[in-house]
């Protein structure tokens, strides 16, 4: 059996390695280092049984990586093991075409569990993504909205949002409906609250406050 083993980190792959061992006596591992490695890997072994990839190596751009690898080489099951057991992560690899997703904190036990399903057909997530909320639709939000959002963070009134932006009091009040609406909320400090535990002001606006 084939198993493709990806992370730059040369401890980690080395574990990785150990561990696959308990799955069977016959396991063969290939490993790679960086993005271009494992889409050469997946392509040159199109029997490989699983692709544990790591979302940080070089090359990698999170979720679209992963799209892109399942996209290329269909055949092989992608498995992401990464340091990263954040909902949103999870949920977007998952998105992408994974087939599981297993954070590095997790047990060995754990880890070998759920290639075992893998392996059978199945899929596998962490708790954490099973037990979270749905995420805000935050891709709805512009960057105007993103500016109003930053100045109710800051205190802002509507009025003084308007005066600050150049836009009318309706207008404004428009864009914090709207915001209202994407966040799934039904007050200012609520918007707040679900903005800052997304990341949705820190990633995308710096600057809108005067």
């Amino acid at each position: 059996m084939k198993i493709i083993v990806a992370d730059d980190h040369p401890l980690t792959r080395a574990g990785l390695v150990q561990v696959l061992t308990a799955i069977g006596p016959h396991v063969e591992c290939i490993e790679a280092v960086d993005q271009s490695g494992v889409a050469t890997a997946m392509q040159t072994h199109p029997d490989a049984a699983l692709a544990l990839v790591d979302l940080n190596m070089p090359g990698m751009k999170g979720a679209a990586s992963i799209e892109a690898l399942t996209r290329q080489a269909p055949t092989v099951p992608v498995v992401v093991v990464s340091a990263s057991d954040q909902p949103q992560d999870i949920r977007r690899a998952m998105e992408a075409g994974a087939a599981g997703y297993i954070p590095k904190s997790e047990s060995t036990t754990t880890l070998l569990d759920a290639l075992r399903l893998v392996l059978g057909g199945g899929t596998y997530a962490p708790l954490t993504m099973m037990n979270a909320p749905t995420p805000p639709a935050t891709d709805a939000i512009t960057p105007r909205q993103i500016e109003v959002l930053s100045r109710i963070a800051a205190g802002q009134s509507n009025k003084e949002i308007s005066r600050g932006l150049g836009l009318s009091e309706a207008t404004v009040k428009a864009h914090v409906a709207a915001l209202f609406k994407a966040l799934g909320v039904h007050s200012r400090t609520q918007a707040v609250h679900v903005a800052q535990a997304s990341g949705l002001l820190s990633t995308r606006t710096d600057s809108a406050n005067p």
